[in-house]
């Protein structure tokens, strides 16, 4: 059998375009999937840290930050509310906060870096309802004995001023305390441990 009517430099032109195309496939379908091993700038926002610029917040009133989409409750509060916290440790299931998380930096009362604020997670720690911020002592839905706090309206479980369980609730443990720190007076950073940036 003769090789008369082959065309050997049209072979390899065929052979190497081929190649080429091949080559390009693979890289084509490589590089998205090294890139899926890395997270997107999404998801690298969703866990940064969120500065909060509590200056204008009143005493005795309460404002949401969010952090990796979920909800932060800041509130100043008053010196009236700070003296209250000592009446509730007989009625909150943790009074000193060891079983519920926190960072180590916090004051197991007030639960807090600095009296007046406090930084706590918006979630129940039963079921993730959001309570609702009720600082009025003797406010007329909660009842006269009320000291101020918070009340989860899903399954009814109360929150004194610093976001301590009172004790037979639903709820098993004090809302959580995120990491946080201050950059200075009035602006709190959400997501870094004040120890970080000591």
């Amino acid at each position: 059998m003769s090789n008369d009517g082959v065309n050997n430099g049209r072979r390899r032109f065929l052979v190497a375009a081929t190649s080429v195309v091949g080559a390009a496939g693979v890289v084509g379908v490589a590089v998205p999937f090294v890139g899926s091993w890395f997270p997107s700038a999404r998801a690298k926002a969703a866990g940064a840290p969120v500065k909060v610029n509590i200056s204008k917040i009143e005493p005795g009133q309460q404002i949401v930050a969010e952090w990796r989409g979920q909800p932060i409750f800041i509130s100043r509060r008053t010196p009236e509310a700070l003296a209250l916290l000592d009446e509730m440790d007989s009625v909150v299931a943790d009074p000193q906060s060891n079983a519920s998380n926190q960072p180590a930096y916090v004051d197991g009362k007030t639960r807090s870096i600095k009296p007046e604020v406090l930084v706590v997670l918006g979630i129940c720690t039963h079921l993730g309802c959001s309570p609702l911020f009720k600082p009025e002592v003797g406010a007329v839905d909660m009842g006269a004995d009320w000291k101020g706090g918070y009340f989860c309206p899903c399954h009814g479980s109360y929150y004194d001023m610093s976001g301590r369980v009172f004790k037979g609730m639903p709820a098993p443990l004090n809302l959580p305390v995120p990491p946080h720190s201050y950059e200075s007076d009035d602006v709190i950073i959400i997501g870094i441990d004040q120890e970080e940036t000591a």
